[in-house]
C-alpha cells in the first residue's frame, strides 16, 4: 500500500494546455491510475468533442471517470468528490499512486476544500429561469447574480448559462450564495497529507490560443459536426441538458439547428467554437490561480513533462532541480 505523501497527484491546467501527454509521460515512469477530473469527458458517445483519450492512451494505464454516464443525465462536483476519494483508496490500497488529471478546477477545488451539500436540481426553479433568461438574456442574469452572489459572478461568464442557472437556482433554493458553501467547507480541519498539484499554466496566451484553434480544427475534421448530429436525433437530448452545453457540442449544436450548410457551417462551428474555447481557459486560468498551493509550471517555456516528473519525485517536499519558478500569464 502507498503510505507516504501525498495522497494523490493532480495535474491540472487549461484546456489544450498538454496534460495528456504530461500525464502518459508520468505513468511511463510511475505505478499510477488516472483518475479523471473533467465534467465532460464522463459523457458516453461525446468522443472527439471532448478530446477524449485515444484506446490506445486508455489501454496504456488504468482510467476512472470516463464514458461513467449517459448524455441525458447530469454530473456534479459532490458526486466527484464521492467518486474521487473512493477511487483514490481502493488504488492506494493497490499499492499505486492516484493521478488525477483535469481541467475542471471547481472539481479540484471541491476535493481539496471540501463542499458542502448543495441543493438538488430543482425543475420548476430552472424552467422559471429559462424563461426569465429567454426574456432578459444570460448576460442580465448574470447581473442579478452579481448582485446576491458577487464571488461566483466574478468567476462566470455573462453567457455562461449553464453556471449561472445554477449559481441562481441554489440561491432561490436556499436563500445562500453558492461561494458559501465552498467556504463553510475550507473551515474545517486541514487533512493529515496534502496533495501535490502540479498545474500546467503557460505565459503567452498566444500560445495557448494557437493550440486551442490546432485542437478544435482536429476535431472538426475528425468529425464532430457528425457526432453531434447523432446526438441530435435522440429525442431525449436537447440544448439545455449540462452535456449539450459543452463547449463545442453548445456551438455545432446551434449551427446545425439553424440549418447552416457547408463552409458556412464548418467556419460558424469554427469561430465560435474557437473562442467559447477561449474564455474556458481563461476561466480555467483565473481558478487555477486561486488554488495558492499549487505547483506551477510553465508549459510553454520548459519541457513540462520532465518538469513535472521532477517535482513528482521529490514529492513536493522543497526546491526541486529542473522545476521551474512561474512567470504568470498575462491577463486576457
Amino acid at each position: 500500500m502507498v503510505t507516504q505523501s501525498p495522497p494523490w497527484i493532480g495535474l491540472a491546467g487549461p484546456t489544450a494546455s498538454g496534460k495528456t501527454a504530461v500525464a502518459l509521460a508520468i505513468a511511463r515512469e510511475l505505478p499510477v491510475e488516472i483518475i479523471s477530473v473533467d465534467s465532460a469527458l464522463v459523457y458516453r458517445g461525446m468522443d472527439i468533442g471532448t478530446a477524449k483519450p485515444s484506446a490506445t492512451e486508455l489501454a496504456a494505464v488504468p482510467h476512472h471517470l470516463i464514458d461513467i454516464i449517459d448524455p441525458a443525465e447530469s454530473y456534479s462536483a459532490a458526486r466527484f468528490v464521492q467518486d474521487a476519494r473512493r477511487l483514490i483508496t481502493e488504488i492506494r490500497q493497490r499499492g499505486r499512486m492516484p493521478l488525477l488529471v483535469g481541467g475542471t478546477m471547481l472539481y479540484f477545488k471541491a476535493l481539496m476544500d471540501g463542499i458542502d451539500a448543495l441543493p438538488q436540481a430543482d425543475p420548476q426553479v430552472r424552467a422559471a429561469l429559462d424563461a426569465e433568461a429567454a426574456a432578459l438574456g444570460w448576460p442580465a442574469m448574470h447581473a442579478r447574480l452579481a448582485a446576491v452572489d458577487p464571488a461566483t459572478a466574478a468567476r462566470l461568464a455573462p453567457n455562461d448559462s449553464q453556471r449561472v442557472q445554477r449559481a441562481l437556482e441554489v440561491w432561490r433554493l436556499t436563500g445562500q450564495p453558492l461561494s458559501s458553501f465552498f467556504t463553510r467547507a475550507q473551515h474545517r480541519e486541514p487533512a493529515d497529507e496534502e496533495p501535490l498539484l502540479i498545474a500546467l499554466e503557460p505565459s503567452d496566451r498566444a500560445w495557448l490560443h494557437a493550440r486551442i484553434a490546432e485542437r478544435f480544427e482536429k476535431m472538426l475534421v475528425q468529425g464532430l459536426l457528425d457526432e453531434v448530429r447523432m446526438l441530435m436525433t435522440r429525442p431525449d437530448l436537447h440544448p439545455n441538458l449540462p452535456a449539450m452545453r459543452c463547449v463545442g457540442y453548445r456551438q455545432a449544436w446551434e449551427a446545425l439547428a439553424l440549418g447552416l450548410q457547408g463552409d458556412a457551417m464548418r467556419s460558424t462551428v469554427a469561430i465560435r467554437g474557437v473562442e467559447a474555447t477561449r474564455q474556458l481557459a481563461k476561466r480555467q486560468l483565473t481558478w487555477l490561480r486561486s488554488m495558492t498551493t499549487r505547483i506551477s509550471v510553465v508549459v510553454d517555456k520548459v519541457d513540462a513533462a520532465q518538469a513535472a516528473l521532477a517535482w513528482v519525485h521529490a514529492g513536493a517536499s522543497g526546491p526541486c532541480p529542473g522545476a521551474p519558478s512561474f512567470q504568470p500569464m498575462e491577463k486576457q
